[in-house]
């Protein structure tokens, strides 16, 4: 898998493609010699899996800054970089393509002469309340380039970022293979009055007696350390136990500074927008669609309205058209937080669906909202562990995988699944057994009930800091999400993309995005549901 053939697929609101021209040495072994991470070395996968797994790790590798130690002062300096549009007093019309170039320069302001920083970019225009996300191309000497589509009339300003510095990149993937301890888990173990609290993990280090709760159907790896005096048995919750601190040596530090160089703006040194004339009257009036599912953009806003290239969006503004759409309907959502905020909106937003308190801890579930007038279900649960929930009952603690092959389907069934956020600490390979189970489930529960709608929620943007950016980067974040949208595409589950919603839309970017992102996110997934009749 040499780096030339991984440009056919544009995942992504701020996607990495290696220019053709430009060899260049990602690492020349992509069958990459990794440390085997401890539950990983059980991990016994079929030739097709493996080929998979190494061409999905191939495909993320990420360009290296030249061997040996960069001094703080050579790393990159967002202020001192700029970048200027190419052409910018050219005739621009809907539908044209507008190309930036982004010149990185160090802290001394010389040019860099490598790549691998994380930008992301977007044009907006605010009046409009419009706005999209721009394919980023990294030209592996100090430039990028990031295209545009221009989907809208008026004036249309380019904004970017860098998200981190190359030189930071190579302490996250340090981080990454090298301290998946850095959050840790626990679990209570209890009998009668007698309790004990011990660490757990996907893998443990060595020496202590462990209680291995690996999944017997999905193999999930997890583990405890064994309580001393109670039986592994007597488990009773799961919950997180904290994050390590004194991650990253001093220089190191200094790569992951809120003002100076996590997520500041790269300005202009020329114009920083343009004039977009409309199309002609006579051109074809679907220049806003996009055939192929993975077109960059995916969509763009318009007056704070989603509008997807890929499908047809309907605005579900009154409650009385989400209960039309939801009549008869099993909802079933399987994740993290960020899915829970569907099951959050569509519960206050819809006068009918009433939660029905089963008594679960508040932010963990699981929940149940239902209207019995309309005869609608709609269900949260969260995935299993690894989670950084506050205290998951042990018989809440369920794999979506299981969950699946419960579920009979049909075309009454709607089932809606995001995980990304709490795998940022661990190697891919742990992000990608998950998909793998998941994967299997959903197809055959497509086999059984071709019927069932099936819609996968991507990951976003959030606010990163010193201490966030370690465990939760939107650097990780994108490249779960690139792993996740190749281990999807071509079976039939469609996606909402909240990536591409979270960078382009004007406020400031959060874990958990404002109400009106999920809005946008719960028309576009309704949408799915509910297909306009055209």
């Amino acid at each position: 898998f040499s780096p030339q053939h991984l440009d056919d697929d544009t995942v992504s609101g701020s996607n990495w493609i290696t220019e053709n021209n430009v060899q260049h040495s990602l690492s020349q072994t992509t069958k990459t010699t990794r440390k085997p991470y401890c539950g990983y070395t059980q991990q016994t996968l079929s030739r097709r899996e493996q080929a998979e797994q190494e061409s999905l790790l191939a495909a993320i590798q990420w360009p290296k800054p030249p061997d040996g130690k960069i001094a703080f002062a050579q790393s990159t300096d967002p202020t001192h970089s700029d970048f200027v549009i190419v052409k910018p007093s050219r005739f621009f019309k809907v539908g044209d393509q507008l190309e930036v170039l982004v010149r990185m320069k160090d802290f001394q302001g010389k040019p860099k002469q490598y790549g691998g920083d994380y930008l992301q970019a977007r044009i907006h225009s605010p009046v409009l309340k419009a706005g999209a996300a721009g394919r980023i191309v990294d030209c592996h000497n100090g430039l990028y380039k990031v295209f545009f589509t221009l989907l809208w009339p008026g004036e249309v300003k380019v904004s970017v970022s860098l998200v981190h510095p190359s030189e930071a990149i190579q302490v996250l993937l340090r981080l990454r293979e090298e301290r998946p301890d850095r959050v840790y888990f626990k679990s209570s173990f209890k009998s009668g009055r007698y309790s004990e609290t011990t660490e757990c993990n996907v893998c443990l280090p060595g020496g202590l007696p462990v209680c291995n709760f690996t999944d017997l159907y999905t193999g999930e790896p997890w583990f405890c350390y064994k309580p001393r005096k109670l039986s592994c048995a007597s488990r009773i919750s799961h919950a997180k136990g904290g994050y390590l601190k004194g991650l990253l040596t001093q220089e190191e530090s200094l790569f992951f500074q809120s003002d100076v160089n996590i997520k500041r703006p790269i300005l202009s040194s020329g114009p920083d927008s343009v004039i977009v004339k409309p199309k002609a009257f006579t051109d074809s009036s679907s220049m806003d669609r996009a055939e192929e599912p993975a077109a960059s953009p995916s969509g763009y806003y318009y007056e704070d309205q989603w509008r997807s290239r890929t499908h047809w969006i309907h605005n579900f503004n009154k409650s009385d058209d989400i209960t039309e759409c939801l009549q008869g309907k099993v909802i079933h959502l399987f994740g993290d937080s960020t899915i829970r905020q569907w099951f959050e909106y569509l519960t206050a937003f819809v006068p009918d669906l009433v939660e029905f308190n089963l008594g679960s801890p508040k932010n963990v579930g699981p929940f149940m909202s239902v209207d019995l007038k309309h005869n609608i279900l709609l269900k949260f649960r969260c995935h299993g562990p690894p989670i950084r929930f506050s205290t998951v009952f042990s018989s809440e603690l369920r794999y979506i995988a299981n969950e699946l092959n419960g579920i009979v389907g049909g075309r009454n069934t709607v089932v809606a699944i995001t995980i990304w956020s709490h795998f940022s600490t661990f190697p891919v390979e742990v992000y990608i057994r998950r998909l793998r189970n998941i994967r299997r489930a959903i197809i055959q529960l497509l086999d059984r009930s071709p019927k069932t709608l099936i819609v996968i929620r991507t990951a976003n943007v959030q606010e990163l800091g010193p201490e966030v950016s370690l465990f939760n980067s939107d650097w990780y974040s994108f490249q779960l999400d690139s792993v996740m949208r190749k281990m999807f595409s071509g079976i039939a589950v469609h996606f909402v993309d909240a990536w591409e919603m979270s960078v382009a839309h004007y406020l400031p970017h959060n874990l958990h995005p404002n109400e009106i992102i999920v809005k946008n996110q719960i028309d576009a997934f309704l949408s799915y549901v509910c297909p306009l009749q055209t």
